[in-house]
């Protein structure tokens, strides 16, 4: 028998892990498919003026509050890094190489625009006119006084070429573009220790839980056989499995939105791309489910409240949102996909917008957690130090963040991306 079980178990495992080799789960999605080629995007310049997002430069939709100007002497100067990118051309007419220091995430958004600029315009190369600034030639409190701001052309200073120009920053990913100037284009990022450097999904270890059969518990303290206030594809709470951890960094410093209702002034904590639901229609009642990026809610914004006691979801409006830091952070899965973190209901996904896709990709990882727990029952409940997830990324939804860049398109996963360290 114990032969026949054993037996059973390989060929099972040997099945599943095909099958997560396998892409068609996201595959089924908006975006190409596989062997489909993507079609050329349409770039549209931007306007004179005109900036994207469409939001102030600092704040949290865009490149973030200035953090302080950085000066040779200071101990953030190590923040800078030089980019001596053959590919662009800097202007330095202080003859300091300033120019040349930025954030390290200012220079990879940097470094891929040239590419962009070269295969719009063969030729053409990339020209910065104004990066970091230590001689105050900026206004108060301005991103490029901490290497977060570049002004840029083109190599031929042909003007016809800026707002195209300005679209091409938009694409490399720069948090914020303004076609501030005919001469020139402004481009800003977030701070390299801000929300928006080490995104993913999170929340922090004290976040709490509500327990099947009454009381709650920290995140952090989770364990295999805990059953969690979580909510149904009707909306409809329910209790559900605690599976695994997606991520676990506990000693990792970050950077939370917080996101406070007049009802509930505790409110919950969540990374920039960690998915929240609001309601699909809030003017006409409906208590359809819509994910979006915590990043994206805003004062005015509804969520959902739960109550444990009538099992039922309540529709709030959000108060107040800003930004907190915590150490630790944690991202637990659900058999479900969804749980109520503080009273809020939340996604246990993130990075991609759509909640439907994120649930139906980690399909097989919830069909393993089902198949140990019958075919090892005793190990599933009492597992192994190296059972749950340790220190980290999981490493299925780092196989699963690299397919859907591929797969699907830039605008359906969150633009801060996924970063090695981070949730």
């Amino acid at each position: 028998m114990d032969a026949m079980l054993g037996l059973t178990r390989t060929l099972l495992l040997g099945i599943l892990t095909s099958a997560l080799l396998l892409p068609p789960a996201l595959a089924c999605g908006p975006g190409r498919g596989i062997g489909k080629r993507r079609h050329p995007k349409k770039l549209t310049p931007l306007a004179y003026k005109q900036f994207i997002p469409n939001v102030a430069e600092k704040t949290l939709g865009a490149s973030g509050r200035y953090e302080g100007k950085i000066t040779r002497n200071s101990e953030r100067f190590k923040e800078l890094t030089p980019n001596y990118n053959s590919d662009i051309i800097f202007k330095d007419e202080e003859n300091t190489a300033a120019d040349r220091l930025m954030t390290q995430r200012c220079k990879d958004k940097l470094n891929a625009l040239a590419i962009s600029v070269m295969n719009q315009w063969p030729g053409v190369k990339l020209r910065v006119t104004e990066g970091w600034d230590e001689d105050g030639h900026h206004s108060e409190e301005s991103l490029h006084y901490e290497g977060r701001a570049v002004d840029i052309t083109t190599s031929d200073r042909e003007r016809s070429k800026y707002g195209m120009l300005a679209r091409l920053a938009v694409e490399a990913g720069f948090d914020w573009v303004h076609y501030e100037s005919k001469a020139h284009i402004h481009c800003s990022v977030k701070a390299e220790n801000s929300v928006a450097a080490k995104s993913g999904g999170c929340f922090p270890g004290n976040a709490s839980v509500s327990l099947e059969g009454g009381g709650t518990k920290a995140v952090r303290d989770l364990r295999l056989g805990d059953r969690v206030l979580a909510a149904d594809e009707e909306g409809k709470l329910v209790y559900s499995d605690f599976l695994t951890f997606l991520d676990k960094q506990e000693d990792e410093k970050k950077v939370f939105y917080a996101i406070q209702t007049a009802e509930h002034k505790q409110g919950i904590r969540l990374t920039a791309a960690h998915l929240l639901f609001v309601p699909q229609s809030p003017a006409n009642g409906s208590r359809s489910l819509k994910s979006v990026f915590a990043s994206d809610v805003r004062p005015g914004d509804q969520v959902f409240l739960a109550d444990p006691e009538t099992m039922a979801l309540k529709v709030v409006t959000v108060e107040e949102v800003h930004q907190e830091e915590d150490v630790g952070a944690y991202a637990p899965v659900t058999a479900h996909g969804t749980l109520v973190i503080n009273g809020v209901l939340a996604s246990c996904y993130a990075v991609i917008e759509e909640h439907h896709w994120a649930h139906m990709a980690f399909t097989p990882l919830r069909f393993a957690f089902k198949l140990f727990s019958y075919l090892s029952p005793k190990d599933y409940y009492n597992p192994s130090p190296t059972y749950l997830q340790g220190e980290g990324i999981h490493w299925y939804p780092r196989f699963l963040y690299r397919l859907g860049t591929w797969i699907l398109d830039k605008d359906s996963l969150h633009p801060l991306g996924m970063s090695a360290r981070s949730s």
